[in-house]
């Protein structure tokens, strides 16, 4: 073979390259796994470490290859309880191996990656496993090891690598200056077996994203309530802080350099020493089941009345010359007058001028697809892929609805956990479709969510196709305890004859069921089941089956107390149904009855399993007095002042003997035992004194 001169240039630069690289000392380094874990043998676990002094333990130990970091809500604090796991043996650098979904956990993997801009930071990188994100390569190379890929990422010149994919299989290292959080509708991660996704955490603050940055309320649909509770609870916090305002939080998480920050929750003003600024280097794209996290998230059974605060993330927005293109629109039932003034460059208008509004409204048993138009339309409106037997034909109207079935197969409606979704096709002929007409995408998310409707746009093929997502809100339920005069009550006697009720706003298209439903102490010495897990009374005389009444379920009961406690808490397992639920069917002794603790299956005739929903447990007291202790009433009533957040509770504090009372009892006691012992004197005494007979 014969050296080219530019082959020996090549091969010198290639030379020193590499002798460069190893001339860079490897630096001790972390990839961070968020909700997962993987096997490994742990050698040393302690409790109530702090995420950082878990991480620099690992760092320190020669012998430390991973650091499991869990931080789990105990329900009864509420607070987190930490463990830190350190492991000197680990399947996270085995590509074959899987990881395993682990809720409120950080798994750490130490690296050594040749960077010198390798940061000091607790973790360089963010790794998600088996995923990548299509079409966004900047560069391609192969490298023997998935740390040299890392260090290349760390490395680049030419372009600020924000994400990284590397295939273990075929040693292939794709560097791209895009991440999740990068705009565009095509940035979304998508399955791929054997190759892993990392995210640069290294970047400077101005880095994060290519263009602007602004931190907003994220609309995610799910309430921003919801959203903020979840956060103060399960995300662990990173830093706090006292600040005088939101704009000085937001001012702290972009500033802070010792992590990426990219969201924080502002607290509300200050009281006293305590901090009201919590940052955060997660967001909602960082967990591995996005915004679906915040809608599983159990409530604690003590709420300690904090203000669940304002929860803020990281948003990337596009250069403001970008801003005509595909931008969210938000959709609402009132007529907009800027209809009108669309022209033939919006998505929503074709090349013959017809302008579309379109909303959607999600029902128990369909979907709504309401259109408006700037003028007359001619056409009809179907399902994709059923023109025949899902159709409207509109005959000059500018105002038209297509209803979608959620069950059968007339309009092919497809659910997936509670969320339902199909195509719409605005066509203006008869028969055949053209490039003028419209196609919509639209998704009913059934769910504990926002009330705003909203939906992005993008040309997706000819003709145009358009997502839009709309999430009803299902309303969170309420216990009232109510007298024969149908009255709210906090204070009755034993055996009063009361309903207890649990409500939903007649305007949703929620049901409700219930079950789990115990009734406590208040010290919580006592508990008894008066609803079992299928959602049966366990003892029908004490508290018998709910019945339905509307959307809300009631059960007729007489009042009862514990034989320590005059305050009964009650709390339900209240779980979700699309439309009313279908009652269980509850055996006691030789009668059926039904109560409604059991929700219906799926409206799809081909889905066999039950759709989980939005569950909550929620809890209500009442005072339960025995005769004669009206008394006491105003006394109870005046130390009735606990609070333990949004439940309506009262504070029972238990009465204790007069001291009228207790000196009645003792003189009675000391007449009964001088009677007694006065009887005994006289018996024998007498006995005494009788004379004895003689036998003769």
């Amino acid at each position: 073979m014969k050296w080219r001169p530019a082959n020996l240039l090549l091969f010198a630069v290639c030379f020193l390259a590499a002798a460069q690289q190893q001339l860079v000392q490897a630096r001790v380094a972390f990839e961070k796994l968020t909700d997962y874990d993987f096997q490994g043998t742990t050698y040393y676990s302690v409790k109530n470490l702090s995420l950082y002094e878990c991480q620099g333990w690992c760092r320190e130990e020669p012998d430390c290859q991973a650091a499991a970091f869990s931080f789990v809500v105990n329900p009864l604090t509420p607070a987190q309880e930490t463990l830190c796991q350190l492991q000197n043996v680990t399947a996270a650098n085995n590509p074959a191996s899987t990881p395993q979904r682990s809720s409120s956990m950080y798994y750490m993997v130490k690296l050594q990656l040749r960077s010198e801009n390798a940061c000091q930071r607790p973790w360089n990188f963010e790794r998600v496993p088996n995923k990548i994100i299509r079409g966004l390569d900047n560069a391609l190379i192969y490298t023997s090891t998935k740390e040299a890929c890392l260090s290349a990422c760390l490395n680049e010149k030419r372009f600020i690598c924000r994400s990284v994919e590397y295939d273990y299989n075929n040693m292939k290292c794709v560097l791209s200056d895009s991440d999740r959080r990068s705009v565009g509708q095509f940035v979304q991660l998508v399955d791929a077996q054997g190759v892993d996704y990392f995210e640069n955490l290294c970047l400077k603050p101005s880095q994060a994203c290519k263009f602007n940055r602004q931190f907003q309320l994220p609309r995610i649909g799910v309430s921003d309530d919801k959203v903020s509770q979840y956060v103060g609870l399960h995300y662990y916090t990173d830093k706090e802080l006292q600040v005088t305002s939101d704009t000085a939080c937001k001012l702290a998480c972009e500033i802070e350099s010792e992590f990426l920050c990219r969201s924080f929750l502002y607290l509300g003003q200050p009281t006293g020493s305590q901090y009201n600024c919590r940052l955060y280097h997660l967001d909602h794209k960082s967990l591995p089941d996005g915004p679906s996290t915040y809608l599983n998230g159990e409530r604690p059974l003590i709420d300690v009345g904090e203000p669940s605060g304002d929860y803020f993330e990281n948003i990337c927005e596009k250069q403001s010359n970008q801003a005509e293109n595909t931008l969210p629109v938000v959709f609402d039932t009132v007529e907009d007058p800027a209809v009108n003034n669309l022209t033939r460059n919006d998505a929503n208008c074709d090349k013959t001028g017809t302008c579309y509004d379109v909303s959607v409204h999600c029902k128990d048993t369909r979907i709504a697809v309401q259109v408006r138009t700037n003028k007359p339309f001619n056409g009809r409106i179907y399902a994709l892929g059923r023109s025949e037997t899902c159709n409207i034909d509109v005959i000059n109207s500018d105002t038209f609805r297509l209803d979608l079935t959620m069950g059968g197969q007339d309009c092919n409606t497809q659910s997936a956990t509670g969320i339902y979704s199909n195509t719409v096709v605005l066509q203006h002929h008869s028969v055949v479709m053209t490039k003028a007409d419209k196609i919509y995408k639209v998704k009913c998310t059934y769910d504990m969510s926002s009330k705003n409707i909203s939906f992005g746009m993008l040309p997706i093929r000819d003709p145009e196709m358009i997502h839009i997502n709309s999430s009803p809100e299902a309303p969170p339920p309420r216990i009232r305890i109510l007298d024969a005069r149908a009255r709210e009550v906090e204070t009755v006697r034993i055996g009063d004859r009361l309903t207890f009720r649990i409500e939903i706003p007649e305007d949703t298209p929620y049901g409700i069921f219930a079950r789990s439903c115990v009734a406590m102490a208040k010290d919580s010495k006592s508990t008894f089941q008066i609803i079992d897990d299928d959602g049966c009374p366990v003892d029908p005389s004490i508290f018998p089956a709910f019945t339905q009444d509307g959307n809300a379920l009631q059960s007729i009961y007489e009042a009862f107390r514990f034989t320590e406690s005059y305050g009964v808490i009650f709390q339900c397992n209240v779980k979700y149904c699309l439309g009313p639920c279908e009652p269980a069917v509850c055996e006691w002794g030789r009668d059926s009855v039904e109560s409604w603790g059991r929700k219906r299956r799926s409206v799809t005739a081909t889905n066999d399993t039950v759709e989980e929903e939005e569950d909550m447990n929620i809890s209500q007291e009442i005072l339960v007095l025995d005769f004669g202790d009206e008394k006491n009433r105003d006394f109870l009533r005046s130390e009735a002042s606990t609070d333990f957040g949004r439940d309506k509770t009262v504070t029972i504090i238990e009465p204790c003997p007069t001291k009228t009372s207790v000196l009645a009892l003792a003189v009675t006691c000391a007449l009964m035992v001088l009677v007694y012992l006065s009887t005994l004197f006289c018996y024998y005494m007498k006995k005494w004194m009788q004379p004895h007979k003689v036998m003769a």
